[in-house]
């Protein structure tokens, strides 16, 4: 199970924005790394929308190939392609952990989801890249239930709102999927036409 495991401020502060959450480094040198980081770059259209994937890649946690397998089942599905690509993304297990507020980052969320601590419809999954879909139900394992990362979650939950496509039951930390997620529940700063534009020229 292929991820990206490099320094990922130095991603942030490439592509200009905070790909952890509440990244301190990111916030106290917001420009590019390197020794030429101060220089200004002359924004072309194919640098635009090549960042603009790279900002949906790393924030999500996807590689180039898995990522390139989201666009053309997207581009497949009727409707929009680059809503169609966002609500892929946004409905991979891991997000949806994150997005609930059992996981201060989408890199924990993952790392949970492969410890086996949650559960899909009462079966047990390992598997970060899993799609929920609509009327599911993410459980904590029984066995998981006084794990520190689930203590610290139901300590901590409410600090961050949770999209209104999701329902969390905060006592037993039960997240129930009400529907697919909207382009507008879907807060990532981020122009996916721009990706579709990039996609669209191979």
């Amino acid at each position: 199970m292929a991820r990206y495991t490099g320094p990922i401020t130095k991603k942030s502060r490439r592509l200009k924005l905070d790909l952890v959450g509440g990244d301190k480094n990111f916030e106290l040198r917001p420009f590019p790394p390197g020794q030429h980081g101060r220089r200004r770059i002359q924004e072309k259209e194919y640098l635009t929308q090549l960042q603009e994937k790279q900002k949906a890649r790393f924030t999500y946690g996807v590689m180039e190939k898995q990522f390139l397998r989201y666009y053309k089942e997207a581009a497949n599905r009727p409707g929009q392609t680059g809503h169609n690509l966002l609500q892929i993304l946004e409905t991979r297990l891991d997000n949806v952990i994150y997005r609930a507020g059992l996981a201060r980052t989408r890199r924990q969320a993952r790392q949970l989801v492969t410890h086996g601590h949650f559960e899909v419809n009462g079966k047990r999954t390992n598997v970060p890249s899993q799609r929920v879909e609509q009327y599911d139900i993410v459980t904590v394992r029984k066995q998981s239930v006084e794990a520190f990362p689930i203590q610290l979650a139901r300590e901590t939950f409410g600090e961050r709102p949770v999209p209104a496509w999701l329902h969390v039951v905060p006592g037993s930390l039960k997240v129930l999927v009400h529907q697919k997620p909207t382009r507008e529940q879907i807060d990532i700063p981020l122009t996916e036409q721009l990706i579709v534009e990039l996609y669209s020229k191979n």
